[in-house]
């Protein structure tokens, strides 16, 4: 199985805020460019979302479903994708002082990813997660950043981000 975690500097009060949107699943999920509800109220269990994938021109449509969701702690998904089958991805939340340890544990179910399941793909699925967790705490980063500088709003530029504001800044 392809377990992976990352440390995300903020509470997970915020983590599972960004989560629990079923419309932000493409801010931190590698792959996909959009997403929205389709069925029950996310991240309940049986809430399911559609979300697009985009190679070059063509577009593919998936759906993910919640199998299991405690609440601000643990949230288990099943992932549709055509015939490639279906995978069980599971976040754990788990505070670690002030900051969240997230943990995903990701395996395929059925179809073709099942059956061709192996090292190689373990390797894949490590560097997919890597990916995901870095855009998961940059969007949780950024939401609890807006929180504290009392904009409401993630920062839109790096220098932003940086805390340098609009027009440069740094050390004067």
């Amino acid at each position: 199985m392809a377990v992976r975690h990352r440390l995300v500097k903020t509470d997970p009060r915020t983590v599972w805020s960004v989560l629990a949107d079923g419309s932000r699943y493409a801010d931190w999920v590698v792959g996909t460019s959009a997403s929205h509800p389709v069925r029950g109220q996310w991240p309940q269990t049986g809430a399911a979302i559609e979300y697009e994938i985009r190679l070059g021109p063509a577009r593919l449509t998936n759906t993910t479903v919640v199998r299991r969701c405690e609440e601000g702690t643990g949230l288990e998904l099943e992932a549709r994708a055509g015939a490639l089958g279906t995978a069980r991805i599971a976040l754990e939340l788990r505070p670690w002082g002030e900051h969240c340890l997230v943990i995903v544990d990701e395996h395929p179910l059925q179809g073709a990813a099942g059956a061709l399941h192996n090292v190689a793909v373990e390797a894949l699925i490590q560097i997919r997660h890597r990916a995901m967790l870095a855009r998961l705490a940059r969007v949780c980063e950024d939401e609890a950043a807006a929180r504290r500088d009392g904009s409401g709003r993630p920062p839109s530029t790096p220098s932003e981000a940086a805390g340098q504001g609009v027009g440069g800044g740094g050390d004067a």
